[in-house]
């Protein structure tokens, strides 16, 4: 999730949450069962590099958590594919509403299912994408996604390849510091640690290993974190995996 976060600080601050959502503000309304949609976005995200099979992927999610509004399955998937879409999005325009939507709905997964583990987590992720594309809500959002963390890995410290820990090592990397906000790179060093102990071979978490290395002058050690990151990354793209391209890009600058 290296790319989640753009946590400049705003000049007229803006609320990260929205009014109380409704499911059929966002998703049409389910063409079929549950169970049949959740299989038909799996299949959909598989092939997401593929022209338009994330958005495909992200409106079948929809269906899905509206057909049944307790599946977190449906919920962290149509994040994950507006996350996605984000990533490869040139309009401004449409990063910036694809992000609050993505916000939208992580308060319905918390409304539904509260205290889970993946609606904290994907929650804060989506937190993560909206202040990044509307810089404004940085302020607001940067607390919220440190508790909702804190919440995840607390219950579930391996969701997502250690996802709760490094997304929240990037937070503290990367946010200001107090009293402004929650940035402390003493405290981000140990969750990108953590995170890469939940799953050393996941790119990402060395990724975000070797930032917080860097970040406190263990350059030796960063730059074997970032060479086992591209290593990682090599590996995946063979395999296939449609994320590995980011991963490399960001491996081969860091060591740049």
């Amino acid at each position: 999730m290296k790319r989640v976060l753009s946590l400049a600080l705003c000049a007229a601050c803006a609320r990260s949450l929205h009014d109380s959502p409704r499911i059929e503000a966002v998703a049409a309304a389910p063409g079929a069962e549950p169970d049949r949609l959740l299989a038909e976005a799996d299949a959909a995200w598989k092939h997401r590099t593929e022209p338009g099979q994330a958005a495909a992927a992200e409106d079948l999610y929809l269906q899905a958590a509206r057909a049944d509004p307790k599946s977190i399955d449906a919920y962290a998937g149509a994040i994950r594919a507006k996350a996605f879409r984000i990533g490869r999005e040139k309009d401004a325009a449409q990063r910036t509403r694809l992000a609050e939507s993505a916000v939208i709905v992580g308060q319905l997964c918390e409304e539904n299912r509260e205290g889970s583990a993946p609606c904290d987590y994907w929650l804060a992720a989506a937190l993560g994408l909206q202040a990044r594309e509307r810089s404004a809500t940085g302020k607001d959002a940067l607390p919220r996604m440190s508790e909702l963390l804190r919440r995840a890995i607390a219950s579930d410290p391996a969701l997502d390849h250690g996802g709760p820990h490094r997304l929240l090592a990037i937070v503290l990397l990367r946010a200001p510091s107090w009293p402004l906000g929650p940035g402390d790179p003493d405290a981000a060093l140990p969750e990108a640690q953590a995170a890469a102990q939940v799953d050393p071979e996941y790119a990402p978490n060395q990724l975000a290993l070797g930032e917080a290395l860097r970040k406190k002058g263990r350059e030796d050690e960063s730059r074997a974190a970032y060479s086992r990151a591209l290593r990682l990354a090599l590996e995946a793209a063979a395999r296939g995996e449609p994320d590995a391209g980011g991963w490399l890009d960001d491996a081969r600058a860091a060591l740049r």
